[in-house]
């Protein structure tokens, strides 16, 4: 059988063709996307903003980069947020409520929060215990959608606060679900001891993170305030990035929050969106043990070309962790990162990996804009991967902390959309097969 669909593949592929040029011709925006590579409008929003270059009457003009939340440069939240606990609850709040909370009202949230960390009763036995998994992404898909079976209300319901309400529910339960998968994932399938920590509601939930991760539950000031500012930059990024328009593409059909979640996390897996930030991890580390911490700028900008030639790493050509679709200049979720990497860094005693880091994107960025001739910078994954090791954080957990992070976001959309938007997404798609007459089953020999 396999054989045959394979040689079925092969003939679609000889006659089913479509030319490149077609897409020309009709005007056809090919990952939505302008031919200046700016992206093509498909909604309005007030949540977030995401400015990477400037219009100007000769087209496209690259600058710093900024990102927005409700209106807020996030570099002046990160900024503010020092020596704080509750800062990722801080955007939480700005992002889905519009503005920054007093000192009730984030008390108040903070509360809400932490009444909502608990599991539904025999969760934690027969949804994650029980039914351990290798990938952990697929699993928390599947976990979304059991909390479907234990919404108290209406779960169906698609009204805007109703979906308000289920997603502050699910801000609280995921991280926490996250970290427990993680503990049953390696208690199966690497043999490690199962240690399941109880939740503190007193905790922040980059504190909780680290609580319930580490064997020993211990975590240093340092090392939640690193998180936290991680989940902070990972919370939005405008209403265009793939696994937002995915779930407000979701749900523009009435489907259930749960569902248009599930669907989200899909869409964050992929190495282009989400998994980029594993991708870069395991470039650098293969880098790193080819030419050592201590190579020249020369020996580096070597390597980077081998990375572009498709003669080293996964010879894909791609220099993971450089490059963004919006920024040009900067991206500033990784100058704030880089930042905190570099703290994190000198409390761990392996500044010269970060060291190493910064050197191996200054130079990458160079040799990229040598070859296509227009800047480019290091995004957010460049660092990310690195940040979480410095915490003891696993390779299995790096896109799952996006999703944390990245939850509120699609929350806040989806309720918009609502709101505002209130009508299903169907773009249009050009058909340019040719029309052929029915042929009986005599007739196709």
């Amino acid at each position: 059988m396999s054989q045959f669909i394979k040689e079925s593949y092969e003939r679609l592929l000889i006659d089913e063709d479509i030319p490149g040029e077609l897409y020309n011709k009709y005007q056809v925006k090919r990952g939505l996307r302008n031919e200046d590579g700016t992206g093509v409008l498909v909604g309005l929003t007030r949540i977030s903003d995401v400015v990477g270059y400037k219009r100007t009457e000769e087209g496209v003009e690259p600058c710093e980069g900024h990102l927005y939340y409700r209106g807020i440069d996030v570099a002046d939240i990160v900024k503010h947020a020092k020596g704080r606990r509750f800062v990722f609850e801080t955007v939480c709040f700005l992002i889905l409520f519009g503005h920054l909370p007093n000192r009730d009202e984030l008390d108040s949230f903070k509360q809400v929060l932490a009444n909502r960390y608990e599991l539904p009763e025999h969760f934690l036995e027969r949804s994650i215990l029980n039914y351990p998994a290798t990938n952990l992404m697929n699993r928390l898909q599947q976990e979304v959608l059991i909390l479907y079976n234990y919404d108290k209300f209406n779960p169906d319901s698609i009204d805007p606060y109703d979906t308000l309400e289920k997603g502050i529910n699910l801000i609280a339960k995921i991280p926490v679900i996250v970290c427990y998968t993680y503990a049953t994932k390696i208690h199966a399938f690497e043999n490690k001891s199962l240690i399941i920590h109880q939740i503190d509601p007193n905790l922040s939930i980059a504190e909780q993170i680290l609580h319930l991760l580490k064997p020993d539950g211990r975590f240093t000031p340092k090392e939640a305030e690193v998180l936290d500012t991680a989940l902070v930059l990972h919370a939005d990024h405008g209403g265009g990035n793939n696994s937002t328009f995915t779930n407000v593409v979701i749900s523009s059909t009435g489907t259930d929050l749960f569902s248009t979640i599930a669907g989200s996390i899909g869409s964050l897996k992929g190495p282009r969106h989400g998994g980029a930030n594993l991708a870069v991890r395991k470039q650098m580390k293969a880098v790193i043990k080819r030419i050592g911490l201590d190579a020249t700028d020369d020996e580096i900008r070597e390597i980077v070309n081998k990375i572009l030639d498709k003669q080293f790493n996964d010879r894909s050509g791609l220099v993971y962790g450089i490059g963004h679709a919006v920024y040009t200049l900067s991206d500033p979720r990784s100058v704030l990162l880089a930042q905190k990497c570099e703290e994190i860094s000198i409390e761990k005693d392996r500044h010269d990996e970060f060291l190493f880091h910064k050197r191996f994107g200054e130079i990458a960025v160079e040799e990229i804009y040598k070859r296509k001739g227009k800047p480019v910078c290091t995004n957010v994954d460049f660092y990310s991967g690195l940040v979480y090791d410095m915490l003891g954080i696993p390779e299995d957990l790096y896109t799952l902390l996006f999703v944390i992070g990245r939850t509120v976001g699609w929350i806040a959309h989806n309720v918009e959309e609502k709101l505002y938007g209130g009508r299903i997404i169907r773009p249009a798609t050009k058909y340019v097969g040719v029309i052929q007459d029915y042929k009986d089953t005599k007739e196709r020999e």
